[in-house]
């Protein structure tokens, strides 16, 4: 019975998952939704597993999948210590580039706790474990619901032709030079300029960034000058060079779209690991735009993917925090 009652519940809330991704697919809820059915399907097939004799494969699909985890989380802790040496030797000791190391030592850290408290004689350490435990598992939860979902947003397409495409700054190099990053994205940028452009409808370019203090000009201007050198009429592009932050990119960019065309609809482009993040706050500023990815060095993937999922925990950090903080006194009480 049970084992049926977690497969409806898995069942009921993908269903739920689907509805609401096909009303808007640019909610962090909807990762919450897909990490939560995933999580009563697991839950369904271990108490399948407890409930009798199960069928052999799907006791050896189980145990295979455990043991996978099991060697994953150590794997996956030294591979994030060693990208963020990586990091830190390319591209400097900036807080940002140290996010991948310290969550490889957060991992090896949860693990030691967990060891140390299953073989301890020590209230305090049960008590420090019972805190800590389920607040990384909740911070665990969420990340990996954040990963699957941004994995699968990332690979929604939109065939159909847009008025615009905005494609977001990133900063320049040397003052006044785009760097690869946002190379990256001014040519996803024109290649789907160029894809509508070859059915009769080309739509206007808007190259979005202001100029920093450590630059001699707004990035929109770089990024324009480097959209007509590689064969972009200047007619189709338009510079939107007053903006600091994301959020402002898209306000500022979706004001000069409806100015244009109040019916506009639009693409956003960005890099790849920022899209679901650029997706949420384009919901959050009214932009009518779905945000397309352009590729990312393998090397900046997971400081790049931390930085995003943490940028999004701290939005919702009522909500959040809260939860911790009652999961760590839930945990203290219940180990005491």
């Amino acid at each position: 019975m049970v084992p049926f009652l977690f497969a409806i519940a898995a069942g009921l809330t993908f269903l739920l998952y689907l509805a609401r991704v096909r009303r808007d697919p640019r909610r962090f809820g909807n990762a919450v939704l897909l990490g939560l059915a995933l999580v009563m399907l697991t839950l369904a097939l271990l108490a399948q597993m407890a409930n009798g004799s199960p069928p052999a494969p799907l006791v050896a699909a189980v145990t295979v999948t455990v043991l996978l985890l099991a060697l994953g989380v150590f794997v996956l802790a030294f591979l994030l210590i060693a990208n963020g040496v990586k990091m830190v030797r390319t591209e400097g000791r900036r807080p940002a580039n140290l996010l991948s190391g310290l969550a490889g030592l957060g991992i090896l850290g949860c693990v030691a706790l967990t060891l140390t408290a299953a073989d301890a004689d020590s209230r305090l350490v049960w008590r420090v474990a019972g805190a800590a435990l389920p607040v990384a598992a909740y911070v665990s939860y969420l990340f990996l619901s954040f990963l699957v979902y941004a994995f699968l947003y990332a690979r929604m397409r939109v065939d159909q032709d847009v008025d615009f495409v905005v494609v977001l700054g990133s900063g320049l190099v040397g003052g006044s030079r785009v760097p690869p990053l946002l190379a990256s994205r001014l040519d996803r940028g024109r290649a789907v300029y160029e894809r509508q452009a070859a059915r009769g409808v080309p739509p206007v370019l808007i190259t979005s960034g202001g100029q920093g203090p450590d630059e001699d000009l707004p990035e929109a201007h770089a990024m324009a000058a480097h959209l007509i050198a590689h064969g972009v009429p200047e007619a189709h592009v338009v510079r939107e060079d007053r903006s600091r932050t994301t959020e402002e990119n898209l306000r500022f960019s979706k004001a000069i779209m409806q100015a244009r065309k109040p019916d506009y609809g639009c693409a956003v482009v960005t890099n790849n690991f920022h899209v679901f993040r650029a997706a949420l706050t384009a919901r959050r500023t009214g932009l009518d735009g779905h945000v397309i990815g352009s590729p990312t060095a393998a090397y900046f993937w997971p400081s790049a993917t931390i930085r995003e999922f943490t940028a999004i925990f701290l939005h919702h950090r009522k909500a959040n925090l809260t939860v911790c903080a009652l999961l760590a006194l839930l945990g203290v009480l219940l180990s005491a």
